[in-house]
């Protein structure tokens, strides 16, 4: 049997790998010339959001917890503009747009309440 980490068993970390995947889905849709633009930058932005709160989990203090959740947050939101950015120059459809935003506010209203309970503590 294999071990089993704490964030694995996180909802916020399993919706962000759903985002990350999504991504790189949508990212594929770009032009060849945005390879290694923009592309490659919402791709980080993306897999940084759940690499970030894979981090803080394993962070002892809350305090450290909260700082890593602050960065997943920051990186949900440049994945949200950059998201933006591909759709004005028709990289991505409005639809597509349209199905990934939920996603990423709900990511976005559960790192909120893990911040807000470690405020707690």
């Amino acid at each position: 049997m294999s071990y089993s980490y704490s964030f694995e068993k996180l909802e916020v970390w399993k919706n962000a790998r759903e985002l990350a995947k999504a991504i790189y889905i949508l990212s594929a849709k770009f032009s060849n010339t945005e390879k290694y633009g923009l592309a490659s930058q919402i791709q980080r932005a993306a897999v940084s959001v759940s690499s970030n709160i894979a981090e803080g989990s394993g962070r002892i203090s809350p305090k450290e917890k909260m700082r890593f959740i602050e960065i997943a947050y920051g990186s949900l939101m440049e994945t949200l503009s950059q998201l933006f950015i591909a759709k004005d120059l028709n990289y991505i459809s409005d639809t597509d747009m349209e199905e990934i935003r939920p996603l990423i506010e709900h990511i976005s209203a559960q790192l909120s309440v893990w911040r807000n309970n470690l405020d707690k503590e």
